[in-house]
């Protein structure tokens, strides 16, 4: 009866670390801001010579720490050649939903490959994704328009889309701001609209899909990201301070995620 027992529970807890153990391979995509987090403050001549920046270095020291084995790549996504260096909600729309597949769409993977390589995977927009228009009352989802109308249809969409592939898990950012230096206040109060919007509409407890909030980072409440926080106040890129800082951060976020630590 006792070593019944102690099977049942060797089995119980096998079975429920077993998902978290069986996510290992992360992809992180991204284009200039989200490599500026990628690297924090790592020099670019050690990067070139290791290859390997603040999140990486995260993920070595939390590997050796918890005997874990968390691989995570980051990739350029869209490439600038042939699809285009454009990465907003229309653009994952175009790739992911409208031209699903198990081939690549305009050299770039859709869902079905990129959920058949990797566990996890996270994307974003850069800054420019906050250059919003105002809705025209005629929301198209096959529009590149920027405006809240299409970001909302396309959004949808592309939750629908990650629902099926409830064996991985997904993480997105919240919009990454202009400075004000950068931005039109109509433009800037929009994002600020989308990101909320994300955060306490779109977003769906229980699912496998997390919301990392950058922009709440990045603005710290404010209508703009903060000039303390950016490159300087005309250039909307994150500051190398800021980027080390919630590098760590978002390392944690993408352990927490794997781990069932965050619903």
């Amino acid at each position: 009866m006792k070593h019944r027992l102690i099977i049942l529970i060797t089995l119980i807890i096998a079975g429920c670390s077993s998902t978290n153990n069986d996510m290992k391979k992360i992809v992180f995509l991204h284009h200039s801001t989200g490599e500026a987090v990628w690297k924090g403050a790592t020099n670019r001549y050690i990067y070139k010579l290791t290859g390997k920046g603040d999140v990486q270095k995260f993920f070595d020291t939390y590997n050796r720490k918890n005997k874990t084995n968390y691989e995570i790549t980051a990739v350029s996504f869209p490439g600038s050649s042939p699809y285009g260096w454009n990465n907003y909600p229309f653009d994952y729309y175009n790739i992911w939903v409208k031209n699903a597949g198990t081939k690549p769409f305009m050299e770039e993977p859709t869902l079905e490959i990129l959920t058949n390589q990797y566990d996890v995977i996270i994307f974003k927009h850069c800054f420019p994704v906050s250059r919003i228009n105002a809705d025209t009352g005629s929301p198209d989802i096959n529009s590149d328009v920027k405006s809240l109308e299409n970001y909302k249809l396309q959004y949808d969409a592309l939750k629908k889309k990650m629902h099926e592939f409830p064996e991985n898990k997904f993480i997105v950012w919240t919009p990454a701001a202009n400075t004000k230096l950068k931005s039109k206040e109509d433009e800037a109060l929009r994002t600020r609209e989308f990101s909320k919007w994300v955060v306490n509409d779109w977003d769906q407890k229980g699912d496998n899909i997390f919301v990392w909030d950058f922009y709440n980072y990045e603005t710290e409440g404010g209508l703009y990201l903060t000039d303390s926080n950016a490159h300087s106040p005309d250039n909307s890129h994150p500051g190398v301070e800021f980027s080390s800082r919630v590098a760590l951060l978002f390392g944690q976020f993408i352990v927490d995620v794997i781990e069932s630590k965050i619903n």
